[in-house]
């Protein structure tokens, strides 16, 4: 091995985890929900809130990270450091605040604005270190958001007595360890260099055909994900027959690390716009059977975890895509708008899905996000002939 692939591997361990113990603010809200319910604290639609405002928030700073292409003009560490820590003290705040009140929320809106210096900027990073492998090295960073949106989830089932106050504190105390992390981690030789300002730069992603059909299938993607994310537990207490499902929850989402992994690596053998299509109908036709499946309960649990697995292996391919068809320097900046697009779309979707849950049942609510990832694909397939020829990797 050599030196230069040793330090590839130390520093993508070093930023894959740095994601997962930050990215665990993200779904913090959610995890602290079932607790606050019982408790009569707050009622189901202030639980679509406490994520949706996550989302929005997120949505809020890549607008700003996007027009001011922050994620291309501050060096890269020196801004996840400092937007890692910001939602780590966002989080650890909401210990100390009425969790159904307004300083709740828009605690939450911070948080979710600071992940927009962490998420975007980490694919940026690990992009620094591509050579022939940028879907599998993407695909890792997706995993490890993925790996952090579930970890919350898991600290229940880890920790009897945790109240909403105590998930709240560890995801902020793990956002912290997660921020110190980046501090050894060094960037690779095919980081861009700095461009000048330029704010509409932005709109090259809806003037490039390829960038704009490789968004309009992130589009899809997300109409899906998210949500799945915050009601698979619904599904799942009602398949189980039991309201504290964390730990299923956790292996349903978590099962999406694996599956953005093997997407990952099939994508730098193949095209990898058509291995997304490929995930986007697996995916999306879990979402139209998982409903009917819920009358025999292993079907539907073996359904949940398929899911699981597909509903974000494409995600990575999505943003790799964008890297191979932007300008150089500004990758950051239209990996930026994709994602903040993206976010966007889930904030509205999570929140009127409880309102298509209560009219047509979780099945038929489920079956709705199914539309999203099926027409997503349409664009992946029209996309696939545009993109640059990868060799594989050796």
């Amino acid at each position: 091995m050599t030196a230069l692939a040793a330090a590839k591997r130390l520093h993508m361990a070093l930023l894959a985890v740095a994601i997962v113990l930050v990215l665990s603010v993200w779904f913090a809200g959610t995890v602290a929900v079932p607790g606050l319910i019982a408790q009569g604290i707050i009622t189901p639609g202030h639980a679509a809130w406490l994520t949706a405002c996550v989302q929005l928030g997120f949505v809020v700073g890549t607008l700003v990270s996007a027009l001011l292409s922050l994620a291309d003009r501050i060096e890269p560490r020196r801004l996840f450091l400092s937007c890692a820590l910001l939602a780590a003290a966002a989080t650890l705040a909401q210990t100390q605040v009425a969790p159904a009140g307004t300083a709740a929320l828009a605690l939450r809106v911070v948080a979710g604005a600071a992940m927009a210096g962490v998420y975007p900027v980490g694919m940026k990073l690990a992009a620094s270190w591509a050579k022939g492998d940028l879907g599998l090295l993407i695909g890792l960073v997706v995993g490890a958001l993925t790996l952090g949106s579930a970890l919350p989830h898991l600290l229940p089932a880890i920790v009897d007595s945790l109240d909403w106050r105590g998930a709240y504190a560890g995801a902020g105390g793990l956002a912290v360890l997660g921020a110190l992390l980046i501090l050894p981690f060094r960037p690779g030789p095919l980081l861009g260099a700095r461009p000048p300002f330029h704010p509409g730069q932005a709109l090259e992603a809806w003037r490039n055909r390829g960038l704009r059909l490789a968004n309009l299938g992130y589009l899809g993607h997300m109409w899906e994900l998210y949500a799945m994310w915050a009601w698979i537990g619904v599904f799942l207490a009602g398949v189980l027959g039991r309201p504290q499902v964390g730990a299923w929850v956790f292996g349903v989402v978590a099962a999406g690390a694996a599956g953005c992994v093997l997407a990952g690596w099939a994508a730098d053998r193949w095209n990898r716009a058509k291995v997304a299509a490929a995930c986007m109908v697996v995916s999306g036709a879990c979402a139209l059977l998982i409903g009917p499946a819920s009358a025999w309960p292993a079907l539907g649990l073996g359904l949940a975890f398929l899911w699981g697995f597909s509903v974000v292996a494409d995600s990575a391919q999505f943003s790799a895509c964008v890297v191979s068809l932007s300008p150089p320097d500004y990758v950051g900046t239209m990996l930026t708008v994709q994602t903040s697009l993206g976010f966007l779309l889930t904030a509205v979707v999570i929140g009127v899905l409880p309102h298509a849950m209560a009219a047509l049942g979780v099945g038929g609510a489920f079956a709705l996000l199914g539309i999203g990832p099926l027409l997503g694909a349409v664009a992946m397939w029209r996309l696939a002939p545009l993109l640059p020829h990868s060799p594989s990797p050796g």
